[in-house]
């Protein structure tokens, strides 16, 4: 049975929630520690978590239009396969299965591990994330209607925490900071001082914009919002896509847009730089050094529990791409066999099982910009899709606003990020383009 012809039970809330909770995981609560040690002003920081919001909206309104034209499992296999040539298709179904979600598993487990280290000390964090990834891919490979309905509940809980979050730090922590080189740790002491620093930082703030640091910083962000177009990968079980997809999309991704913002600002204003440079637990080092160890043990639970929720959706949305590869290659049919009531069985542990490797050999930021390099590219293709899609006249219920500026501006963005990002970590981006060499190897043997 192809992908279209599954049974479509999905609805809008479902997309929405795969896509807000897909986005919401470690890298809004990982990434901005690590962000302090390559970018020197918080403003500046700032504007990475804008300009990744930016990205991700100009490639959600691209998207809809794609999703709505071609509304079938796989996300980018499928608008690639149909738009540009097979092979570009699987090379990028292969690297989803790498890149897109392995990796992403193995990061968000390790941040995990991370946060219950801190709530649980002495515990092994790597041991941690591979229990909750084998724990979580039994759950959603025995039952889909199950996860479903737990996946809309978790992503509700998840979002109202993050706006606590955000509006606790804002609320109690120290505006100055924000205008203070990432350096420094205390706030100015008076009125000539706040306004020296202010001036500070925002020639700080442009002199980063241009730099190596700042590109690969937009980089470490893409990661973070990684996700918004989850809800493309359920296509062909989404009910009514021609309305559903494009909410869910743009829907989700201007929430968690503003969450981010905000959240990042929480914690610049909540604790000084220092305390918070090259911290992979930033949320719950905030929330210690301005609300105390009770405040950090808070932070910790909200932030597993989101990130219990964002491997789920991984484990959902990922293996619909290796599944219906499997229906359109004899060779890989084995991806598509599922069990009666559950989930692409032997794609979901496959995805699982290269997460687990990479979760014992790579480091957090190696993964970092491995991801974000790889799926830049990726992105940027796909986007492409919506010019060919206008040339051949390919009807879509969706327009994107703005084109073609919209979808030429994602294209920059990203291949802006990647460029500089091969610069800054030239061995990660290396291993992204190995990546897509080995996937042209494999589309030849199994073609």
């Amino acid at each position: 049975m192809r992908a279209r012809e599954l049974p479509r039970r999905l609805g809008t809330v479902l997309a929405t929630s795969l896509v807000v909770s897909s986005m919401i995981g470690a890298g809004v609560f990982t990434t901005t520690g690590k962000l302090l040690v390559l970018v020197p002003s918080p403003l500046a920081i700032l504007a990475c978590w804008l300009i990744g919001g930016v990205a991700a909206l100009c490639g959600a309104l691209a998207y809809a239009e794609l999703a709505s034209a071609l509304a079938d499992n796989g996300g980018e296999y499928q608008y690639l396969s149909r738009l540009f040539h097979p092979a570009v298709g699987f090379v990028t179904a292969w690297t989803s299965l790498v890149v897109g979600f392995a990796a992403p598993l193995a990061a968000l487990a390790l941040a995990f591990g991370s946060y219950l280290r801190a709530f649980l000390p002495g515990i092994d964090e790597r041991a941690a994330a591979a229990v909750i990834i084998v724990v979580l891919t039994v759950l959603h490979s025995w039952r889909v209607s199950a996860g479903a309905g737990v996946q809309i509940a978790f992503t509700a809980v998840k979002v109202l925490l993050v706006l606590a979050l955000a509006v606790a730090g804002l609320a109690f922590g120290d505006p100055s900071r924000l205008t203070l080189p990432a350096n420094l740790g205390a706030s100015p002491g008076s009125l000539g001082a706040s306004l020296g620093s202010i001036g500070a930082s925002l020639g700080s703030l442009g002199a980063s914009l241009g730099t190596t640091g700042f590109a690969a910083g937009v980089l470490w962000v893409s990661f973070a919002y990684t996700g918004w177009n989850a809800s493309t990968y359920v296509a062909g079980e989404i009910r009514d896509p021609a309305r559903s997809l494009p909410r869910a999309l743009i829907g989700g991704t201007l929430l968690v847009t503003v969450l981010y913002v905000a959240l990042n600002a929480a914690f610049l204003v909540a604790a000084p730089a220092h305390i918070l440079a090259d911290r992979l637990d930033v949320a719950e080092a905030a929330a210690t050094y301005r609300f105390g160890l009770a405040g950090g043990r808070a932070v910790s639970v909200v932030v597993l529990l989101g990130l219990v929720s964002t491997i789920g959706a991984l484990v959902v949305t990922g293996p619909r791409i290796y599944e219906s590869v499997g229906r359109d290659y004899p060779r890989l049919a084995w991806l598509s066999r599922r069990t009666e009531r559950g989930g692409p069985l032997t794609a979901t542990w496959l995805q699982s099982g290269l997460a687990l490797v990479m979760l014992a050999v790579a480091g957090f930021e190696a993964l970092l910009t491995y991801i974000g390099f790889t799926l830049s590219l990726i992105s940027a293709v796909a986007v492409a899709g919506v010019f060919v899609l206008r040339h051949r006249r390919i009807p879509s219920t969706f327009r994107t606003p703005g084109y073609p500026l919209t979808p030429a501006l994602f294209i920059a963005l990203m291949l802006w990020s990647a460029l500089f990002g091969l610069i800054e970590l030239p061995l990660s981006g290396l291993a992204g383009l190995a990546t897509l060499l080995v996937g042209l190897v494999v589309y030849r043997v199994v073609r």
